[in-house]
């Protein structure tokens, strides 16, 4: 199986026909007076998305910062963050002073839990960031009356699912504000790194525009003054990536349908094997497959006394030897990445202003976000070409071959010296020795 069905992103004449176009003609960053393609891709994502302005920077963790600054929060205000997401999803919360609040995730969606969200909620909570976790759309319905009656502002973090739909919307376009990261290895992406940010607030979209480059005001149509109306830094996006990033947005829709039809085509097939749980989409909302996830239940194959950890170590190594590249995706929650455990990073900051909660960072608050880590193994990246059918075909094979020999494995399941995914993250090396 070759990189004509796995490789990604699927680069063609029209990408690099774009690229040569910057090159020739020499508009190559933001500034470009709304006619290059930084700027014709801000138009093309807000059409997209159905959301009024867009900008486009640097990254995604770039576009979540820029966000919450555009919020212009006080510092040593509370946001809450999934404790199971990325940690780029919650580094931007330190980076502009904020205190993240973890908060449990719901077990079938892996997103925010509304119910644990409300209970985090306290005097100093400002906002929420939403994360769509492996492409599934978070319960924007249930976070956004939560948002509403506490007064709270409500981001997306669309990352991993450009072109998913909650209830006919598009992902990025529910929130206050909204940020998705154009990352090489992202469904909508470019020839390295990327953000944007959408908005249907005329005000929090110019707070987000000024501070994209040193807080100037950049607007087509005014010369530079140089003035710096913020102390901001600079986070533009070239026309480069904006150019190759149009391409791949022309062929969005066509390509998720495709990837669609591939993905839920293996998982009817595997979803039938016993104790294994397939990822669920609710029917109000539509998936963009970024990540599959994958649970394991031993009480599933009719032995409740294997603990799911080992059964799920097995599997990993069984698989991978059949050719399946089967992996974690996240180890420890993210209260229980030692930076947070430590508070280093930022001089013990933004935790030492004054009235600003100290965390305890325990992982045990989680139960949800352990047992996912626990159980679960993801498929990433070789299943978004949308020609990856067959590669998807000989994986299912993989796991039949697997399950038909289950017996055999249970017994090392048993036997081994289990330790949690995260124990080396939460313990020092002597302690993990």
């Amino acid at each position: 199986m070759g990189k004509e069905l796995t490789g990604w992103p699927v680069i063609t004449e029209e990408e690099h026909a774009a690229v040569r176009g910057v090159l020739d003609g020499g508009l190559f960053t933001s500034n470009d007076a709304g006619r290059g393609e930084v700027s014709a891709l801000q138009r093309d994502w807000a059409a997209y998305t159905g959301t009024r302005y867009c900008a486009a920077v640097s990254n995604g963790t770039a576009a979540l910062e820029l966000a919450l600054a555009a919020l212009d929060l006080e510092p040593g205000s509370e946001v809450l963050v999934p404790a199971l997401t990325f940690i780029g999803t919650a580094i931007p919360v330190v980076q502009r002073l904020l205190v993240p609040v973890f908060v449990d995730v719901d077990p079938v969606t892996f997103t925010m839990d509304p119910q644990a969200a409300a209970a985090a909620v306290t005097e100093r909570t400002r906002a929420i960031i939403v994360v769509h976790l492996h492409g599934l759309p978070a319960d924007m319905t249930a976070l956004r009356a939560l948002a509403d009656s506490r007064g709270l502002k409500l981001i997306e973090d669309a990352a991993q699912a450009q072109g998913a739909e909650y209830q006919g919307r598009r992902a990025g376009s529910i929130g206050d504000v909204n940020a998705t990261s154009l990352n090489v290895v992202k469904n909508l992406p470019t020839c390295g790194e990327g953000g944007l940010i959408t908005t249907d607030d005329e005000e929090l979209y110019e707070r987000i525009v000024l501070r994209r480059q040193f807080g100037e005001d950049l607007r087509a149509g005014k010369d530079r003054d140089y003035i710096s109306r913020v102390l901001a830094g600079n986070e533009k996006l070239s026309a480069v990536q904006a150019a190759f990033t149009r391409r791949q947005l022309a062929r969005l829709d066509e390509y998720h349908a495709l990837r669609a039809k591939n993905v839920e085509s293996f998982l009817d097939r595997i979803g039938r094997l016993p104790g294994l749980l397939a990822p669920q989409v609710p029917a109000d909302r539509t998936h963009a497959w970024h990540i599959l996830r994958l649970r394991f239940s031993a009480a599933g194959l009719g032995h409740p006394e294997v603990c799911d950890g080992a059964l799920r170590a097995v599997l990993q190594r069984a698989l991978k030897a059949e050719g399946v590249p089967v992996a974690p995706y996240q180890v420890v929650p993210l209260p229980g990445q030692r930076a947070f455990r430590e508070l280093s990073g930022f001089g013990g900051y933004p935790w030492r202003i004054e009235g600003a909660a100290r965390p305890r960072h325990d992982i045990h608050e989680f139960p949800v976000s352990l047992a996912v880590i626990e159980d679960s193994l993801t498929i990433q990246r070789i299943h978004l070409n949308p020609a990856a059918g067959p590669v998807l075909d000989r994986c299912a094979e993989a796991f039949e071959k697997v399950w038909d020999r289950i017996e055999d494995l249970l017994p090392l399941a048993r036997a081994m010296e289990y330790r949690p995914p995260w124990h080396a993250a939460v313990n020092t090396p002597e302690e993990s020795a």
